[in-house]
């Protein structure tokens, strides 16, 4: 049976106690598996401002409606008001996900100051970043962390080689087709292997080409109407799938169901992979479409 892994993105303290709940409640009733990387630390989600700079920003949050699927509170963290504490005030619900059967790792510690600053931090301030993040998750969970998945795919190479110093077992840090080994310039392996995500996301496609909410699960059903070797990996968030758009998942996974694919968390995938014949490629910043600036992808194999 074709595998397809369900990755969720809890990047606000909204969506940790609204939107994953919801998703629980949704993959339960459809027996569908998932991993959840939760953000453990403060949620600054107002302090995105800054990316209004950014080239492609403005025509992403106009065709996505960030304060509609947000809210205007949440926006508010990091600048007007103090970012909550999302590790603190959330750690029984996220037990609650992990004994519910789920796989749960790390997504970040501050989502926000990962995701805008780590592509040009050092590795001193990498490792001060990511520690905390692991120890949080091993205070809440009473275990160590065993996977990690890039806020908005940003990572560096420090990050790759601290996967390994952490013990990861692997990683979901990119954008890509299939999973890999990564290597560095020399062709020497970094890290931990990549499960990158193989799918556009939803915010990626509404307002694109005619796209909706009532019709973006069609485009992504196509997507996937053949299934890959090694399977697919699909990135959700909390904040959208678990709350508007959560009628838009359900309908995706009704049509991944009838396409035959088993909806797994992304360990179960990784345990089908053979790890040592896994293909080496570099990692290069990129653009894709539908999202603004630069993130991780799959560049060239090597060897």
């Amino acid at each position: 049976m074709a595998l397809l892994a369900l990755k969720i993105d809890v990047d606000t303290w909204r969506g940790t106690r609204e939107g994953v709940p919801r998703l629980v409640e949704l993959l339960q009733r459809h027996g569908a598996n998932a991993t959840f990387l939760f953000s453990l630390g403060p949620d600054h989600t107002g302090r995105a401002i800054q990316r209004v700079f950014r080239p492609g920003f403005l025509q992403k949050v106009s065709r996505t409606s960030v304060v509609e699927h947000y809210g205007i509170r949440t926006l508010l963290y990091g600048t007007v008001l103090p970012g909550p504490d999302i590790g603190r005030r959330e750690a029984a619900l996220m037990r609650r996900v992990q004994a519910a059967g789920f796989e749960v790792g790390i997504h970040t510690w501050d989502h926000i100051r990962w995701q805008d600053h780590v592509a040009g931090k050092d590795a001193a301030w990498t490792r001060r970043e990511m520690a905390r993040a692991v120890a949080r998750f091993t205070e809440i969970f009473g275990i160590a962390p065993r996977t990690h998945g890039a806020a908005g795919w940003q990572m560096n190479e420090a990050a790759y080689a601290l996967e390994r110093s952490f013990g990861f077992d692997y990683a979901s840090d990119g954008r890509g087709t299939h999973p890999f080994q990564p290597v560095d310039a020399s062709g020497q392996p970094l890290g931990v292997p990549q499960l990158p995500s193989t799918l556009p996301t939803l915010d990626e496609l509404i307002g694109v080409d005619g796209l909706t909410p009532a019709n973006v699960h069609a485009h992504l059903l196509a997507l996937t109407a053949v299934p890959p070797a090694q399977g697919h990996v699909y990135t959700l968030h909390a904040e959208l799938e678990g709350m508007k758009l959560i009628d838009t998942f359900e309908r995706l996974l009704a049509g991944w169901k009838a396409q035959g694919y088993q909806l797994v968390s992304t360990a179960q995938l990784f345990a089908t992979l053979n790890v040592a014949d896994l293909p080496r490629h570099q990692v290069r910043m990129g653009e894709i479409p539908g999202r603004s600036g630069t993130l991780a992808l799959q560049g060239a194999a090597v060897g």
